[in-house]
């Protein structure tokens, strides 16, 4: 038993050292990273923009004569409905992209929570983020040249 824990504790001493990711590893994860918020943002913007589409036309079709004709895009075929069939179509549809965007600030919400945490682990600035900062970032880059390198600590991200 006790040579188990020993050999356990070496083994995550040994692989903590060989798991530590390099400073160009820790910033293309972070470049990831933010590169999959900004397409999250991307697609809430643009799904913001057809909820705007769809208000528009709804608001504009509930003033009209329900029994009156009227043309959809549906997968690329244009077909002709009248009003009191295409009206809750467009509500429905409304309200299911209302929720994709609501999930979608969720999961950027939580992907800019992992964003400063993994920040904050691996102590990235970025450029321009704050003079002060990055000069004592750079006193310390000079400081940590002789001295050897700290892996992914005091990494500088543009």
């Amino acid at each position: 038993m006790a040579s188990n824990s020993g050999n356990n504790t070496s083994g995550k001493t040994g692989g903590g050292k060989q798991s530590t990711p390099s400073a160009e590893q820790v910033v293309a994860t972070f470049q990831r990273m933010r590169q999959e918020q900004r397409s999250m943002a991307s697609k809430a913007a643009e799904f913001d923009m057809e909820i705007n589409e769809h208000s528009l036309v709804i608001d504009t079709l509930k003033e009209v004569d329900p029994s009156r004709k009227c043309f959809r895009l549906v997968g690329g075929v244009l077909v002709e409905r009248t009003v009191k069939e295409v009206l809750p179509a467009l509500e429905n549809n409304k309200e299911q992209i209302l929720k994709i965007v609501e999930s979608l600030n969720t999961q950027m919400q939580t992907k800019g929570r992992e964003l400063t945490e993994y920040r904050e682990r691996y102590n990235i600035r970025l450029v321009g983020e704050d003079d002060k900062q990055g000069k004592a970032d750079a006193s310390q880059a000079k400081e940590s040249e002789g001295g050897g390198s700290k892996g992914g600590a005091g990494v500088l991200v543009s």
